[in-house]
Parts: structure tokens; sequence; C-alpha cells
């Protein structure tokens, strides 16, 4: 009982950091202004038309072109949540308590900066309807999965494979509802929220550690920063770019389109590419174990 009890609070605790998270200034992505953008010295007009109007799969863009702009959207969020988090440092254990959750809470908001970035990229759609709105249970549910891919849970890799197989398969724009609300991916988004929870509440003690001696935590606290935002993105880039979402090859018309619910009868899982695979079978472990 205290151990369900206790992954309860911990997936409670982390839908409630994302939220918060999701509501900071400049934490949600323009998914138009970003593509025109990031896209804009790459392609060509009729091209960048396209892909915001329908996908950049869709407009033909191949994905080791795309590769290398979220490769430099990477290291831009990398650079700045690492200057933030040595920033907050600097005054050392007397603004304890308030740097710590300001630096949890901007690690996570840039965590969704590059989660929205990358996901635009490879061709998924806009996650967040309205500014200023509370992101949905479907936005949040995929999300909370990109966030399983960027810690490395295999869980997440296959549900995010399904949502995307779905996706695809249905040339769907819109999220499904169903699928990630209260489908068979549904019960994956808890986990992987429970296991985030605890994650993050671990993290953030060693970064307080961090902090304790004035300058030399600056130092310490943006190295760790670093150390684990960058191979998390990468991770998250590399699955996306192998899921069938950004493949040219799915290309979407204006009649193909299908705006409603994305039917999940019969679709199986895509399964994580061969070179993730290995890394994933032990970080599942680690998952399971600290659980």
């Amino acid at each position: 009982m205290k151990q369900g009890k206790e992954v309860e609070n911990a997936e409670s605790r982390f839908f409630t950091l994302l939220l918060a998270a999701a509501k900071l200034p400049g934490v949600r992505i323009d998914r138009e202004a970003y593509l025109r953008s990031a896209l804009a010295r790459r392609c060509s007009e009729e091209q960048i038309r396209k892909a915001i109007e329908e996908t950049p799969a869709a407009a033909g863009i191949p994905v080791d072109l795309l590769d290398k702009v979220a490769g430099e959207s990477i290291r831009y969020e990398t650079a700045k949540v690492s200057a933030l988090s040595a920033a907050a440092g600097i005054p050392g254990i007397i603004a304890l308590p308030a740097t710590v959750s300001a630096d949890v809470a901007q690690y996570v908001g840039h965590m969704l900066r590059i989660s929205q970035k990358l996901a635009y990229l490879y061709s998924w759609p806009d996650l967040f309807s309205e500014e200023g709105a509370d992101a949905d249970d479907a936005t949040m549910g995929v999300l909370t999965l990109f966030f399983g891919v960027m810690f490395g849970t295999q869980s997440a890799n296959a549900a995010v494979g399904k949502i995307a197989g779905l996706m695809s398969e249905q040339v769907a724009k819109k999220l499904p509802q169903k699928a990630l609300t209260q489908g068979v991916v549904y019960p994956v988004v808890k986990k992987v929220a429970a296991y985030i929870g605890v994650k993050i509440t671990k993290d953030s003690f060693a970064k307080t550690v961090s902090k304790a001696i004035p300058l030399v935590g600056a130092a310490v606290s943006g190295g760790l920063t670093l150390a684990t935002f960058l191979p998390m993105a990468k991770r998250l880039k590399t699955h996306l770019a192998d899921l069938p979402l950004a493949d040219p090859s799915h290309r979407v018309t204006d009649g193909d389109i299908v705006e409603g619910e994305v039917v999940e009868d019969d679709v199986s899982v895509t399964p994580a590419p061969p070179h993730q695979r290995g890394a994933d079978a032990s970080a599942v472990m680690r998952e399971e174990s600290q659980s």
C-alpha cells in the first residue's frame, strides 16, 4: 500500500511540475514561427509553406536535413539551460530554497521547448492549441512519453512509436486523444510519469548539494545540466527521426487529411530502432528497479 502511494505521489508531482513549466514565459513554441525560422536558410518558400500547412515530411524535406536543423536547436537549448543552471548556483547555500525550485522548473521548461521543436521538425502536430490555455490530457500524455524517451525508458519508446504509427497510418493532423487518455497507451503514460517524478526528485537533490558552495556550485550545477540535457535531447531526436511520421514518403494531400479521432484497432507497436535497443533494455531495467 505504501509503495503504491509513493508511485501515485511521484506521478502527481511530475504532472504538477509539467503543467507549471508549460505556463512559464517562453516555454511554448509557436509551431509556424519556429518552422519558418528553422527552415528559412535550407528550404524553398514552397517547402516551408507546405511544412507549416501540413508537415515537413509532406513537404518532402529529407530527414538528414531535418537532423542538421534539430542539432542546431539542441545546441541552442542546451547552452541556454546550462547557463541558467550555472547562474542559479552562484548565490550558494543562502539562496538554496529559491534557486533549486527555480532551476528544476526552468530545466523542465527547456525540456518542453526542445521536445516541441523536435516534434515539429519530425512532423508531429501542434501540441498547444491556444496561447495561455492549459495543456489538454492528450498533449500532457505525449509530452510525458517524450520525456520518457529522453530519460531512456523502453516503454516510452514503444508508446511513442505506437502513437506515431497510428497518426501516419490514419494521416491524422491531431493527437489521438483516446489512445493517450484512456486507451492502451494511457497506462504507459502513468508509469512513465511516476518514474520521471522519482528521477527528477533524486536529480534535484544532487543539484541541491552542488549549489551549496557559491561560484563552485555554479560550475558544477551548469556542468551537471550540460551532461544530462544534451544526451537526453539527442536521444529524443534520434527516436523521432526514425519514426514513420518523419519519412517524406508519408505525404499528406488535402484530400487525405483526417481531422477526427484516430482508430487504434489492430495497430502494432513500432519498435525502437536497432541501434537503440541495447541502451533501452538497460534503461528499462533501471527504471523497473527504481519504481
